[in-house]
């Protein structure tokens, strides 16, 4: 029995497996089983030694009239058993030597039936199932020996090419496969004309089992997958083991929705970069045609795969299979108005010919484009650790690499709440006045090349408390904080929350976010922000139970209230957590006021050049961490920041997820004073903090260097 992963919620978004085969003797399988498979690979199987030379001369030619471009097989039952079992799938013609050659040796040391009976118990079928029994169960959930003949056919139909005759994939496709061979089998009087029309009238069951999931949770499976293999290697595969994870299928659906339309939204600022191929369209365009186009092609969810029939500035025509042509006017081509233009350079203009995405929204069809740029999202309970929801990327499909876990990105602005902590802890107070001014430090402090920092505007504001400092993001502040308190002291402070130590020199560019993380690891470091400075642990896979429900392993989370866990100051956490409230009100992350709350904290952060935008925020019950950026580094551009490009991707998110969740005011722990509107340790009221920080302009050339590199 196949692995399973479930959702916390019992929903489906997984299951893996070994191959599934189920053998039979030849005389086992039902006569319209064997005949359906003879009419749609080789009606003259009893009769030729091995090869079929009509069959082959008819592919022959046609490879010379298509100029070699693509070879066709033109192979019998036997020939594929000689090339399944003992060669590749490669078309060349060295193969299809070397195929007939194995084919009549097969012939002279097996019977026609002990050939048969090998092809139909190991030819593949998709769904992991090999042999006709074992696809028998997988498509129809029934026994061989039980199928109709409609259903024998939509079988025979799969080995030209499982994974464009699967009815599970393209049912469209396997169904139209399926009439061919039921037409042929007529032909060659296997069926009658009435049962020819019973079986083209008959609507198929496909089975449950075999049906795609209403979740979009496939790096989350992945991650599941990964945890069994780790406990039982590649009996996980078989054992019926079932995992449930702690994503819910409403946050995950929320998670995967405002992923795709950040992305898609951040891709339409940037401009149409031209249809990702062109082909030669035939005088006749059929479905076929089409199907092909979108195997090279695929479709990514509602990014649809189409071939462009006629283009003109305010009308485009396109083919879908199945369908009548889709016209798109010009409030769907507003996107792609520069390459339908004469003046577009050939290889972005949009003509016939040209294979382009569409989509179909609340205005009715648009081309849109297949995203180059990557995303991340990862929420997560920050009382005990357990995630909500994950998207490891744009499309699993098309880019497997888990973004939230895997990409080690320089987290930018977005790490400098963990400095401020730190300098909470050595005197400072939100009150504290820091100078908001240029530093240059030259070439004998840096000892190669000088190093002016600049805030992200260019501006200055002079001096500042800590607190407006962190709303409106100002490095300057943040490396005067940092040189104050110590890069040594700060990289040893940030283990606290879960970071790497070595990700991050002891260095002054720490204050500005130079080091590495993961989104993993920022929804685990902001958690102590938001649970009152206790240590949780992100993990997915809650328990693990057996065929019969036995558990088998069960998760056993770090929780936020036990002082074990304790990594942080209450009072820190609680003046923190009042300064970040502050830049979702008042500073870069505003935007996020539109959800109408008062319990909202977070940062954003952006890195030198706009490679890397992040928004870190959470609410009471739920972290939430976006990132945004290319897997090869470079710019998003000039103008796209945390605030602009990530931070939607979050309100998105938490707009759905908060829905009707209550308001959390977080009372004043002991401790904490409140003194001219700010609040302060106990211990260091206004006087007793660190009141201005002045700049040490003495300070030795080799103590700075230190610190820059």
């Amino acid at each position: 029995m196949p692995l399973r992963i479930y959702t916390a919620d019992n929903v489906l978004i997984g299951e893996f497996g070994e191959e599934r085969r189920s053998v039979l003797r030849i005389q086992d399988f039902p006569p319209q089983m064997k005949q359906a498979l003879l009419a749609a690979e080789d009606d003259r199987f009893y009769d030729h030694p091995g090869i079929d030379i009509t069959g082959i001369a008819r592919a022959f030619l046609s490879n010379i009239t298509s100029g070699g471009t693509r070879l066709q097989g033109a192979s019998t039952i036997t020939q594929q058993v000689a090339r399944n079992f003992f060669l590749t799938n490669e078309r060349q013609y060295t193969r299809k030597v070397y195929e007939v050659l194995l084919a009549f040796k097969i012939e002279a040391s097996l019977s026609k039936d002990q050939i048969l009976e090998l092809y139909m118990n190991q030819i593949y079928l998709g769904q992991r199932s090999f042999g006709f029994a074992q696809a028998s169960q997988a498509y129809f959930g029934k026994n061989i020996r039980d199928i109709t003949v409609a259903e024998a056919a939509m079988l025979a139909g799969i080995p030209k090419a499982p994974s464009a005759y699967n009815p599970v994939v393209n049912l469209r496709r396997a169904t139209a496969r399926q009439k061919y061979v039921l037409d042929r089998m007529r032909s060659l009087g296997y069926i009658n004309d009435q049962q020819h029309e019973q079986a083209l009238a008959q609507r198929l069951d496909i089975h449950p089992s075999a049906a795609t999931y209403a979740v979009h949770g496939e790096y989350v499976a992945e991650m599941a997958r990964q945890a069994a293999y780790d406990l039982w290697k590649d009996d996980a595969y078989v054992r019926g083991i079932n995992v449930y994870t702690t994503i819910t299928s409403a946050d995950q659906n929320a998670a995967y929705a405002a992923v795709r339309s950040g992305v898609l939204d951040y891709d339409r600022r940037h401009g149409y970069r031209g249809p990702e191929a062109f082909v030669d369209l035939p005088d006749k365009i059929t479905d076929e045609f089409i199907d092909d186009v979108i195997e090279k092609h695929p479709d990514a969810d509602d990014l649809l795969t189409a071939v462009v029939l006629d283009a003109a500035p305010k009308r485009v025509r396109v083919a879908r299979p199945g369908l009548e042509p889709i016209d798109i006017g010009e409030t769907g081509l507003k996107f792609v108005a520069a390459s339908l233009s004469d003046k577009a350079q050939p290889n972005r203009r949009i003509r016939r010919g040209a294979v382009v995405r569409v989509t179909r929204g609340s205005n009715g069809w648009e081309i849109v484009q297949q995203p180059e740029i990557e995303s991340a999202f990862v929420a997560m309970n920050p009382m005990d650790g357990s995630v909500k929801a994950l998207v490891g990327g744009f499309d699993f499909w098309r880019n497997k690499f888990n973004h939230v876990t895997q990409a080690w990105r320089q987290p930018g602005s977005g790490f400098k709440p963990f400095i401020y902590s730190a300098a909470l802890e050595r005197g400072f107070s939100p009150a504290t006045v820091i100078n908001d001014a240029p530093l240059v430090f030259d070439a004998g402090q840096t000892g190669s090349q000088p190093w002016e920092p600049k805030n992200y505007d260019g501006t200055y504001e002079g001096p500042m408390s800590m607190r407006r400092a962190l709303t409106k993001s100002k490095n300057l502040v943040s490396i005067r904080i940092l040189k104050t308190i110590g890069p040594r002291y700060a990289q040893d402070f940030i283990s606290r929350f879960g970071f790497e130590a070595d990700k991050h020199p002891p260095y002054l560019t720490m204050a500005l976010g130079a080091g590495s993380v993961t989104p993993w690891q920022m929804a685990g470091g902001y958690s102590v922000f938001a649970n009152g400075g206790f240590r949780t642990r992100p993990f997915v896979v809650a328990k693990m139970t057996d065929v019969n429900g036995r558990v088998l392993a069960e998760a056993k989370p770090l929780l936020a209230g036990d002082e074990a866990n304790r990594v942080l100051d209450e009072r820190n956490a609680f003046i923190m957590d009042s300064m970040l409230r502050d830049v979702v009100r008042y500073g870069t992350a505003a935007s996020a006021m539109k959800l109408k709350r008062t319990d909202l904290a977070g940062k954003t952060g952006t890195t030198n050049d706009s490679v890397d935008a992040w928004f870190n925020g959470y609410q009471p019950t739920l972290v939430g961490i976006t990132w945004i950026g290319y897997d090869q580094p470079r710019s998003l551009g000039d103008r796209e920041t945390g605030g602009g490009a990530a931070l939607p991707i979050w309100i998105g998110f938490m707009g759905k997820a908060l829905a009707g969740v209550p308001n959390i005011d977080r009372p004043v722990p002991a401790g904490v004073v409140s003194a001219n509107g700010e609040y302060y340790y106990a211990e260091r009221q206004p006087g007793e903090a660190i009141g201005t920080l002045s700049d040490d302009e003495n300070k030795d050339a080799n103590a700075v260097k230190s610190e820059l590199f």
